[in-house]
């Protein structure tokens, strides 16, 4: 792949159409639209409230609407318990461990003062002229006349984080990434996440706050009307890419990266919990959260057994792990079912597969199950003196090396001991939970921050599979390829994934259009053989939609059939897609 001409597109755009006038960019034109919403409002003491995603930098979106004159501005934090109180409060559900808490189930408004409430709704009743009600949960203070939601991606959250924000109505810019990132993850985001799914129909205007000075809103209108179009044709989402101490080089040379950076290790480009949706109107772009579809057309976009089973959860992650040039990544295991939805409130656990998307010519494994016959507890011990730093966990005594080329695809149900080795190329395709990986051993490394990184040996103990040995793997998640149909420009094989996994894995080999159902389900697929494919719907539902190598897309359930044909340099020749379904 080396000095390869990148076609991949890092910024994939879907296009709204009718909308032209109800975007606006750069804090003039915002502020001057907000005035003249509020203006067509009758009578007076009109309310603003704008309601902020944990993050959002307040200041900056005040200064920038311009509030001048006889305003009365109220800061929702100072309506919330904040600092010491907090921390009391969130206590159970962060935990004393390191990496992993408890997902909430508590909603925003358990963490404001009613007294405080009470007493801002007063100052609020009594004002006699403008009120701007501003921060997260502002919209549980007052309805107001307008409503602007500022809307914040999750990336741009860690990177913030990174940069010594602090979390929410706390002060904590020095607290370790981790911190700050469990606090987001297990709490602020689930709650804002509970608020926003509620206010969809409420929002007067939407405001991208992801580039700081570089504001764009649109109406209330355009959004819906956005996400109503996303949900109802191909579409991608835009990938983030990420350094890590056992990353490789090819995503430099395939997705066009920095090519000064020391590696990069993976990639979120299909994960609409965490990626980023790109929406122009006319000329301008908006960027919101891509789970923000889920949450407001699930059934749509998932289907309706899809929705059935999983809410306004997206189910199927596509990511990718990079170790071409790197090293091995740290030996793990994830979560049983009924361990995560115990320990962690999880409602599905981690079940995956690692898609070879390329790997170099020889000596290249992927770590899987344990050996035929081992001693668990002699290998326990040997990952206890590994963590204390005593030796260093003798893998090849215990862990079974699979070799494997690309195209092969490894399936790992949880409880499967597994770990890709260097110099391959992984499509990870798997459930969404992501964050619930227990790691057993990291091969002696320390991370990015110097610190070592965390070792999970408790959790993994509790839910390695030790039935999951030599000759098991080898019967039930290596090679398990089956062809379903073939003939001349076509094959379809079945791929995985295992029966204790919801997701099914189908590959399309291909040289002329192939006519694919969705199947009430959302398909999520990616371009793994040629350089460039083509989306079309034979009723004319959606505009062609062009994909390139390495690009993982979404299909909406809703779309119902769609055609795939080779396309730009790919036409004539034989190209291939992998697609994951709900089965």
């Amino acid at each position: 792949m080396k000095n390869r001409k990148s076609n991949y597109d890092k910024y994939p755009i879907t296009r709204i159409e009718g909308y032209d006038n109800q975007i606006f960019a750069g804090y003039g034109s915002i502020a001057e639209a907000v005035r003249e919403k509020i203006k067509r409002i009758d009578g007076t003491g009109k309310v603003l409230v704008v309601e902020c995603y944990p993050g959002v930098d307040k200041k900056e979106v005040l200064q920038g609407l311009e509030i001048t004159g006889d305003c009365l501005v109220i800061d929702s934090d100072s309506c919330a318990y904040s600092g010491e109180e907090l921390e009391d409060m969130l206590k159970d559900d962060l935990t004393e461990d390191r990496v992993f808490g408890v997902l909430t189930t508590k909603t925003l408004d358990f963490y404001f003062k009613e007294e405080s409430i009470q007493a801002a709704r007063k100052q609020i009743k009594g004002a006699k002229g403008q009120v701007i009600v501003i921060g997260t949960g502002a919209s549980l203070i007052a309805k107001g006349d307008v409503l602007v939601y500022c809307d914040l991606a999750r990336w741009e959250i860690q990177l913030r984080y990174r940069a010594g924000m602090s979390n929410w109505n706390t002060v904590n810019p020095d607290a370790p990434i981790l911190s700050k990132y469990k606090r987001g993850f297990f709490v602020e985001w689930r709650l804002a996440d509970k608020l926003k799914k509620k206010l969809f129909e409420e929002m007067d205007f939407v405001l991208d706050t992801n580039k700081k000075d570089k504001p764009v809103m649109v109406t209330g209108e355009a959004f819906l009307a956005g996400l109503k179009r996303v949900s109802r044709g191909p579409f991608r989402v835009q990938p983030y890419f990420d350094p890590g101490v056992w990353g490789g080089q090819w995503m430099k040379e395939v997705c066009g990266l920095d090519k000064e950076q020391e590696n990069f290790a993976w990639s979120f480009d299909g994960v609409p919990e965490e990626n980023s949706l790109l929406m122009q109107y006319g000329e301008i772009v908006l960027e919101i959260p891509s789970i923000d579809v889920v949450f407001y057309c699930p059934k749509e976009l998932l289907g309706e057994h899809v929705h059935a089973r999983f809410g306004t959860e997206f189910p199927i992650r596509f990511d990718f792990l990079d170790t071409m040039g790197g090293q091995n990544l740290s030996l793990q295991v994830h979560p049983l079912t009924e361990y995560i939805q115990e320990t962690f409130n999880m409602r599905y656990t981690q079940d995956e597969s690692y898609y070879i998307l390329d790997a170099a010519q020889e000596d290249t494994y992927v770590y899987l199950g344990v050996k035929k016959g081992i001693d668990k507890e002699a290998m326990m011990e040997d990952l206890r003196r590994a963590e204390k730093g005593e030796i260093s966990f003798p893998d090849e005594k215990y862990i079974n090396k699979i070799p494997v080329k690309k195209h092969d695809h490894i399936l790992i149900p949880a409880g499967t001991i597994h770990c890709s080795g260097s110099n391959t190329m992984v499509l990870e395709i798997s459930a969404t939970p992501y964050i619930f990986t227990f790691k057993l051993w990291d091969w002696d490394r320390i991370g990015l921050d110097g610190l070592p990184r965390p070792i999970h040996l408790e959790h993994g103990e509790a839910n390695i599979q030790w039935d999951r040995d030599t000759d098991w793997i080898m019967e039930n998640l290596v090679g398990q390829t089956e062809l379903l149909f073939e003939e001349e420009g076509v094959s379809v094989e079945r791929t995985g994934l295992h029966n204790r996994e919801f997701i099914e894995t189908i590959r399309h080999r291909f040289s002329r259009p192939v006519p694919i159902q969705s199947e009430d389900s959302v398909n999520v697929l990616n371009l793994v053989e040629g350089e460039e494919a083509s989306v079309s719907s034979p009723t004319g539902a959606f505009e062609p939609f062009t994909v390139h190598y390495a690009e993982t897309f979404i299909i909406p359930a809703c779309v119902g059939e769609y055609i795939i044909s080779p396309s730009g340099l790919s036409e004539g020749k034989e190209i291939a897609t992998i697609k994951a379904s709900v089965r």
